[in-house]
């Protein structure tokens, strides 16, 4: 997959993952692209953990990228994201 396609599934799977899990996040378009992006690899990662393969750090199609972008979501939320006083 190419830089471009890389871009637009991370803004497909971030936005998504946005959408499902409830609550407001400060996130720009990049930021939003990011998060898509980082989500394919954990999405990728847990697919080959769950496969009878080696644990690769690899990118996944759509579907991986969303389901690891809402945990990389959760994540980000729970150890990272900014204190809500």
């Amino acid at each position: 997959m190419g830089i471009i396609g890389f871009i637009i599934v991370g803004l497909i799977a971030g936005f998504v993952a946005r959408a499902v899990v409830p609550g407001k996040d400060d996130l720009g378009v990049i930021g939003t692209i990011i998060l898509g992006i980082v989500g394919s690899f954990v999405g990728g990662f847990l697919g080959s953990l769950i496969q009878d393969g080696p644990a690769d750090l690899t990118a996944s199609g759509i579907i991986g990228s969303i389901i690891g972008a809402i945990i990389a979501l959760l994540v980000w939320r729970k150890v990272g994201g900014r204190s809500r006083v």
